[in-house]
């Protein structure tokens, strides 16, 4: 560890792990409540466990990035922090403001509230004052990267990077407005979902993957660089108009039919980019890292997110298909590996690399790191091809031949028993990366009778 005010990330992947591992459990439990519906549903409702799963997700994901941040930041900008107090206050801030909603949700506290109570709103569903703590968390936050890149050396990385956090923090605000006309609504609320994900995510995304390729390959700075500067246009332009393939059915006018259609579908060319970056920088590169766990997770993210978010996306992007798919199961299999692939892979990618230099014990344990990708990759695989099968014969019975909602779901209960078979795989192996990031120590190599020795 070059900088000792890296250590603060440290501290926000511990809490981000936690939060993992609370997700995943809860994605098991909502799959669980598929197959037996009266589970629980009298002490946790499902939709209550449903916003559980998708929210403890956005707030993992984001400690995921700001520990990302405060870990290579210094790095590139060639000095410390520029204050480790304010990254803690902020990352207090945060934990109590994710303890309040799940406390809020979870007892159904001041219910029709407008400043404590939930919102009614999917994925913003925060009470007012823990939005309000976001903010002043974002705010601590862009504060203290901000001013540690200005203060010293600015690099690709690094200016992508804060483009990316800054954009995501200034489209958290659309979150606070919201209109009485329901178009209205579903528009600006797309303004926060839609463009996090498929434009400043994004954009982070491409930085810390760039820097990782430049720490694991060797590659020269200005060949990473270059590619960087490729993906992130292509991630704008096809993003931002992009949004368009969400307002086919919420009211808006009718050309965004055309607009969503065509630009949705270059969405596919930046993540293509990413993909064919991360292995050509591998190919080109001219170093052995003993870190084979992280060049794994990397990979495996630019892979995955080209074809969650990319392919999957594809298919049921142009309106004269979405018609038929809009909201069934295909939309799940999508969420789900897009997800996965692009953002939990991303920051188990980053956790893998700065996990064993934080704590001083690089390398260690790559064979169960390792096993827990294959274990969660095979598993949010099978779950994407069983929900695309399950919302293709949804597709046919419901929206062709009009069957009944309730109807079509018996009909497919059987890909529900195997989804939820799927994620017990995902579970067990967000457990395993934990426990082989956090437990065990340095590897040892055994070399014929002579001692054991560190692995280097």
């Amino acid at each position: 560890m070059k900088y000792q005010s890296q250590k603060v990330a440290l501290a926000y992947f511990a809490v981000a792990l936690g939060l993992f591992a609370i997700q995943v459990s809860g994605g098991l439990l909502a799959g669980w409540v598929y197959v037996q519906p009266n589970f629980l549903s009298e002490l946790l409702p499902f939709n209550i466990i449903r916003m559980l799963h998708t929210n403890s997700l956005i707030v993992w994901l984001l400690l995921g990035f700001f520990g990302a941040a405060y870990f290579l930041i210094p790095e590139e900008a060639e000095r410390e922090i520029h204050s480790t107090k304010l990254a803690y206050l902020q990352l207090a801030i945060l934990v109590i403001g994710t303890l309040g909603v799940v406390v809020t949700y979870v007892f159904n506290l001041f219910e029709g509230n407008w400043l404590l109570g939930k919102e009614g709103r999917e994925f913003i569903e925060q009470p007012k004052w823990v939005k309000v703590g976001i903010v002043v968390a974002a705010l601590i936050f862009l504060y203290n990267v901000t001013m540690t890149v200005l203060k010293g050396k600015k690099t690709a990385i690094t200016n992508i990077l804060l483009l990316g956090l800054w954009g995501l923090a200034l489209l958290f605000l659309f979150s606070f407005y919201n209109p009485s006309n329901l178009a209205l609504d579903k528009q600006y609320w797309w303004y926060i979902v839609h463009l996090w994900v498929e434009g400043v995510w994004e954009l982070i995304m491409a930085s810390i993957l760039a820097y990782l390729m430049l720490k694991l390959t060797g590659v020269d700075r200005e060949v990473v660089e270059k590619w960087l500067y490729v993906i992130v246009a292509a991630a704008l332009f096809s993003g931002i108009l992009g949004t368009g393939h969400h307002y086919y059915w919420i009211g808006t006018p009718a050309y965004w039919q055309w607009i969503g259609s065509i630009f949705s579908s270059l969405e596919v060319i930046p993540f293509f980019a990413m993909m064919a970056f991360a292995f050509v920088m591998v190919w080109k590169g001219r170093r052995d890292h003993p870190n084979k766990a992280a060049l794994l997770w990397s990979l495996g993210c630019a892979t995955l997110a080209f074809f969650g978010a990319g392919v999957w996306g594809f298919l049921h992007t142009l309106h004269g298909v979405n018609y038929y798919t809009h909201g069934t199961q295909i939309t799940a299999a999508h969420g789900h590996l897009a997800f996965f692939g692009a953002y939990v892979s991303l920051n188990l990618a980053i956790i893998s690399y700065a996990m064993p230099i934080l704590r001083g014990r690089d390398p260690y344990n790559q064979v169960l790191n390792m096993a827990s990708f294959w274990l969660m990759s095979g598993g949010m695989a099978f779950m994407t091809f069983v929900l695309t099968f399950a919302g293709t014969i949804q597709t046919h019975l419901q929206r062709v031949n009009g069957e009944y909602f309730m109807d079509v779901q018996d009909q497919i209960a059987l890909f529900y028993w195997m989804r939820f078979g799927s994620g017990v795989a995902v579970v067990l192996g967000a457990l395993l990366f934990i426990y082989a990031v956090a437990v065990p120590r340095r590897e040892i190599i055994e070399s014929g009778d002579a001692a054991s020795v560190p692995a280097e």
